[in-house]
């Protein structure tokens, strides 16, 4: 499936990268998908990378977590973790 239009497809091919290297059961920061993308000028593609795995939650791939429960990324304040859908 193609994310939304609005989604950065280096940020949503990095997240979905980052997850397959990952045991099933573990997440990543979207900080992760930013560093990976940006190199040094990482920060500013931090509200890109929440906004990459809100598309990813729109098509069902993942889940976006903080303190352990699924919250809403758009609504989210403060860390966040990525998880792929259980």
């Amino acid at each position: 499936m193609t994310p939304s239009s609005g989604a950065d497809p280096r940020l949503v091919a990095s997240i979905r990268d980052l997850l397959a290297a990952r045991d099933a059961d573990k997440t990543i920061c979207p900080s992760e998908a930013a560093r990976a993308v940006g190199g040094d000028d990482w920060r500013d593609l931090m509200q890109p990378a929440r906004d990459a795995a809100q598309s990813l939650v729109e098509l069902g791939e993942v889940e976006v977590t903080q303190k352990g429960e699924v919250v809403d990324v758009t609504t989210a304040r403060g860390p966040v973790r990525i998880r792929r859908k259980r």
